[in-house]
């Protein structure tokens, strides 16, 4: 397939376009280089031996998007591009919703203009709020979110369905994320955040490396075996992996399909401390504060369906999660722009 890939410079993007591009399709990633940089896609060619066909356009441009896809004919879009940070949501709401949803609906206009009716949408498991079941299945009601970001994604997913309902030739996936982590083995591709990290792992990393003094942990009091909230953390490969394998529900033509990505497995913050400290020989400071509004002490997912459905399951454990992450930090210690 040809595949349109937006928001392609980021994290989880460059590393579904090197597992797109091994599976034997075609990409094309488009980005405004707001939250990423282009210093990826160069080290993405790297890996995969040729280069990655870039656009940069802001994907609310409706005229760079006419363009785009007149110029390419896509048989797919992965639809990545949007504002990911929870906390700033809180912050700058307005900004949020008017950049995931704009960005969003420019995206569908465009691909209904052009006959491509095919999206594999980046979800999250943030839309489960604080989950009625443990493990959460694709059946769990949506819960209360507690931010911005979380809000775009759940109303996007009713887009989406909705979309597909008034439209039955349109073949939506949405796939609910849990927690990624780690980076491509070669130490070429990893997560790189702008500014303090929202993300558990690079806070490990960062301070492992030396750029922070220390790791806080929000609250130690949880319902939980040590008392720190436990998660689905997914090696980030393995998830990159799961776009892959969600193009064959577009290829049988699945209408509407939802799945789960994560292990199905639950690690507290502390195990992946310990696994980090264990399997790297580093030490990662850390101290105990207080809770932050709106975590929930528990989330992992059955990822079932996925297996089940496309054959796809995690492959990696916390250890590799733990040892790719350090081999990307220790070697780009400033990210991609050291």
């Amino acid at each position: 397939m040809n595949i349109a890939v937006l928001g392609g410079a980021g994290y989880i993007a460059s590393h579904t376009i090197v597992e797109l591009d091994k599976a034997g399709h075609s990409v094309v990633a488009v980005d405004n280089l707001v939250n990423s940089c282009e210093e990826s896609l160069r080290r993405v060619s790297k890996i995969i031996g040729k280069e990655v066909p870039f656009v940069r356009a802001d994907v609310r441009d409706a005229v760079a998007m006419e363009s785009l896809f007149k110029q390419n004919k896509f048989d797919a879009c992965i639809h990545f591009a949007g504002l990911k940070a929870v906390g700033e949501s809180v912050e700058k709401p307005l900004e949020y919703y008017e950049n995931n949803m704009n960005a969003t609906f420019v995206l569908l206009n465009a691909m209904r203009n052009n006959g491509v009716k095919n999206i594999i949408f980046s979800s999250s498991a943030t839309v489960y709020g604080n989950p009625a079941e443990i493990p959460i299945t694709e059946n769990c009601p949506k819960g209360a979110i507690t931010n911005p970001y979380g809000q775009t994604k759940s109303m996007l997913e009713q887009v989406l369905m909705d979309l597909q309902k008034s439209d039955p030739e349109w073949n939506v996936v949405l796939l609910r994320y849990f927690n990624p982590i780690g980076a491509h083995p070669s130490g070429l591709i990893g997560e790189d955040p702008n500014g303090i990290p929202n993300n558990l792992m690079p806070y490990i990393s960062q301070t492992a490396v030396g750029i922070r003094k220390e790791l806080g942990v929000f609250g130690n009091d949880y319902d939980t075996p040590d008392g720190t909230g436990v998660r689905d953390y997914i090696h980030v490969c393995d998830l990159a992996a799961g776009h892959v394998s969600a193009l064959k529900a577009i290829e049988r033509n699945c209408g509407l399909a939802i799945y789960n990505l994560g292990t199905g497995h639950g690690y507290s913050v502390l195990d992946v401390v310990n696994a980090f400290e264990r399997v790297n020989g580093v030490k990662v400071p850390y101290s105990i504060k207080p809770r932050r509004a709106g975590d929930i002490a528990t989330c992992y997912c059955n990822p079932e369906k996925a297996y089940k459905e496309l054959g796809w399951k995690a492959q990696f454990g916390i250890e590799e999660m733990c040892r790719d992450a350090w081999n990307w930090q220790k070697n780009n210690p400033k990210g991609y722009r050291g």
